[in-house]
């Protein structure tokens, strides 16, 4: 546990204004963070030179999302290019909200993990499972195949951070257990184990989304294949600084 660094990224989704998101990062650059922490934030791609040119160094600036090829007409996309000549070194893929509500594939995230990978961009790959998947004992199989999708295209996960994110949890105020938490963190590393070797299994950082706060934050980071959190809602408040020290 200990080689793996904690990280912790903000999701703040389709939220924010110039003035709220330089209030959130006026905030992030006076807070006491723990230094052996990576942090994160995403904001919407409108304010990501903002973000960046606000924030201190030492705290990196994510995109949601990011298209799979380069440069070129697709209108409405981003680039990794563009990322990159915007200091953005990390992007968020494969969020349920873009799986269910913009149908994107296994395949597609696939594809645009290894753009964004071989462009020089690190990957939050967020997988998750539903309610029905969850009552139907389909966990492990449902994550395990979006993951799959990834490493038939990617070989080099040293720039990967994997969001378990059960669907059922995000913005439900629904937590899983810490128990139910540990066991897919678990389940996934085993998978890791066999299909890409103990290596990147053991370097992996595996962290949970899905209605974390500074309440439950310090109870899911003591178990071991916990190493940080995806945080949508609460990192748009004050306490996602808390959350940041869950370990501190």
């Amino acid at each position: 546990m200990a080689s793996r660094q904690f990280f912790v990224g903000g999701n703040f989704k389709m939220n924010g204004t110039i003035d709220s998101i330089k209030g959130i990062v006026k905030h992030l650059n006076e807070a006491k963070v723990d230094s052996n922490t990576e942090v994160v934030i995403a904001p919407p791609a409108l304010y990501l030179p903002l973000t960046r040119e606000h924030l201190r160094p030492g705290i990196e600036v994510a995109a949601q999302n990011v298209f799979d090829k380069p440069n070129g007409a697709f209108t409405g996309e981003i680039s990794v290019e563009q990322l990159r000549d915007s200091n953005v070194t990390w992007t968020l893929l494969g969020h349920s909200e873009r799986r269910v509500i913009l149908q994107e594939s296994n395949e597609f995230v696939g594809r645009k993990t290894k753009n964004a990978i071989d462009g020089g961009v690190g990957v939050i790959l967020c997988c998750g499972e539903t309610l029905e998947q969850r009552e139907a004992n389909q966990t492990i199989d449902v994550v395990t195949a979006q993951l799959k999708a990834v490493a038939e295209t990617v070989k080099d996960w040293s720039k990967i951070v994997v969001a378990y994110e059960p669907v059922w949890a995000i913005g439900t105020g629904k937590v899983a257990t810490t128990e139910q938490a540990q066991e897919v963190h678990a389940a996934i590393r085993s998978w890791m184990v066999k299909e890409l070797g103990q290596g990147p299994a053991d370097k992996t950082r595996i962290i949970y989304g899905g209605s974390v706060s500074e309440k439950n934050c310090k109870d899911l980071a003591k178990e071991k294949d916990i190493d940080g959190f995806l945080v949508g809602g609460a990192s748009l408040k004050p306490a996602f600084v808390d959350i940041i020290n869950a370990r501190a």
